[in-house]
């Protein structure tokens, strides 16, 4: 299982949250926040193709298709995820057009989760954003086996949203051995 980490605050509420998910199960773990993963500019088109960006991107890319269960967690920023993860899937493109890749290949058939917090009635709000994963991982046919969606603005708010660490709890009841 390969979890990916969209927020910038170390521990925030959509890290305790996922640390719900995981207790006792064991997984990969990257925070994009530690990462360098450059915005690209899209050349999919231009027939030079993308150029490297000299970043941590094509190592990152190659641990994650490694997996076949994955977990994006990411707090509901401007609602939307994280410009970090989104910055992620955008390098998706560039995955896909280089033969170094084959990302639509690797990626069928693996199933993925999403763990999002925020504070603004994010049960309903972020509901556009479950939407967006849906329609990414339709496109590179990946499985959406679910999702948990927590409200929580302060720090250490999820601990108080009993009805996600209920969710929480039952989602990692499917990677309990």
């Amino acid at each position: 299982m390969f979890v990916l980490y969209g927020s910038s605050r170390e521990n925030g509420n959509s890290e305790q949250l996922a640390s719900i998910v995981l207790e006792n199960v064991p997984h990969t773990a990257k925070y994009l926040r530690n990462l360098t993963v450059f915005p690209i500019t899209d050349l999919r088109h231009d027939s030079s193709g993308f150029q490297d960006q000299h970043d941590d991107y094509d190592e990152l890319i190659r641990e994650f298709m490694e997996h076949d269960t994955f977990i994006f967690v990411t707090p509901l920023y401007w609602y939307g995820m994280s410009g970090s993860m989104k910055d992620f899937f955008d390098r998706w493109s560039q995955a896909m057009r280089s033969s170094n890749y084959s990302l639509k290949e690797n990626l069928k058939g693996k199933r993925a989760f999403v763990l999002i917090t925020g504070g603004d009635n994010p049960r309903v709000k972020a509901l556009p954003l479950v939407q967006q994963f849906q329609y990414i991982f339709d496109f590179v046919s990946i499985s959406f086996e679910g999702y948990v969606i927590g409200k929580a603005n302060q720090p250490g708010d999820i601990l108080n949203d009993d009805r996600a660490i209920t969710e929480a709890k039952l989602l990692r009841s499917l990677f309990s051995p």
